[in-house]
């Protein structure tokens, strides 16, 4: 079935009131998520929602909490979740970024105490919007085997990037997980009975699988690029996880939650913000003119898939599982 974004969003933000959020804050959170949905990220969408009032029940997630910042040093901010929702605290982690790389030309923002943030695309998007460059990365609870095991050790350990673009024209972003696939991704395709490419899971016993069931009985995801995606993980998640104050997710004194770290880099520190916007423009339409290869048909730029779901989505609406649009509505009549 398909839902209008304008629909999923009242549905949401009738559900997260409920459950004694406020009404700003549920708007905010409910529209982070229906946006994953618009943009085609269905695993970091409204079906977050159950988990999310699981969190609030287990004392989580305070529904009430506000995030609130520290500047630590010049350049350094602290934000402290204070148990909010994660989509507040980065928010407020862009915000302070955006106020401090004015001064500075650059900045680095942690968060303490966080919970899911969502995409983190969507704060590094924001960034890009204020003529800064943005990064984000963040460790996660363990659920990828290292490059060689078969346990878990690492988390899905995210990392997002985003530059502006001609003016009026969303940005150039890069968001991906360190495993080959993100779990919530996992997630949808376990619930609809499909499976997966090779190399992507490993069941209980460690042996190659592509069944998404066996990751939820004991298995483990593996990070892509073989090794390369292994490294770059391991530095994510010793840098989200130990400044953050998190915790590496397999080690004693681990906290639990997303050790969110965003980096911003002010482009007029370093040049004119209008040329870096038409170079990049002029750069991405140059991939764009690449001749195709065979089994291909043509150069995307990163971005441009979610663009494309956006405004198909926005015509035709989002599409959702009934079994996941009755678990909405059960939801909001508790």
């Amino acid at each position: 079935m398909r839902v209008a974004a304008s629909e999923l969003q009242q549905l949401a933000v009738s559900i997260l009131t409920g459950a004694g959020v406020s009404t700003v804050d549920a708007q905010r959170v409910a529209a982070s998520l229906v946006r994953s949905n618009l943009l085609g990220h269905d695993s970091h969408g409204v079906r977050r929602l159950p988990a999310y009032l699981g969190q609030i029940r287990a004392g989580q997630i305070d529904p009430r909490a506000r995030p609130d910042a520290e500047q630590v040093r010049e350049g350094a901010v602290v934000v402290h979740g204070n148990k909010a929702f994660g989509q507040l605290a980065a928010h407020r982690a862009v915000r302070e970024l955006r106020r401090t790389t004015a001064k500075t030309g650059a900045g680095i923002a942690t968060i303490r105490d966080c919970n899911h943030v969502g995409r983190l695309g969507e704060y590094v998007a924001e960034l890009a919007e204020h003529d800064l460059i943005g990064i984000a990365f963040g460790n996660a609870d363990p659920t990828v085997a290292p490059y060689g095991g078969a346990e878990r050790r690492l988390g899905t350990n995210p990392l997002a990037w985003a530059v502006p673009r001609a003016a009026g024209a969303p940005p150039i972003v890069l968001d991906w997980a360190t495993s080959g696939v993100a779990e919530g991704k996992l997630a949808l395709a376990r619930d609809r009975g499909e499976h997966v490419p090779e190399g992507l899971v490993l069941d209980r016993d460690g042996r190659a699988t592509t069944d998404p069931g066996d990751f939820y009985t004991g298995g483990a995801l593996l990070p892509f690029g073989g090794h390369k995606g292994y490294g770059l993980s391991v530095l994510i998640e010793i840098v989200g996880g130990l400044i953050s104050g998190t915790g590496i997710g397999s080690m004693p004194g681990y906290r639990g939650g997303f050790g969110t770290v965003l980096a911003a880099f002010d482009i007029a520190a370093f040049g004119d913000p209008r040329q870096f916007r038409e170079h990049t423009e002029q750069f991405r339409a140059e991939l764009r003119r690449t001749r195709t290869a065979e089994g291909h048909t043509g150069v995307q730029v990163p971005g441009e898939p979610e663009e494309r779901a956006r405004r198909e989505r926005e015509r035709d609406g989002i599409p959702l599982a009934e079994a996941v649009w009755q678990e909405l509505h059960a939801l909001s009549r508790e």
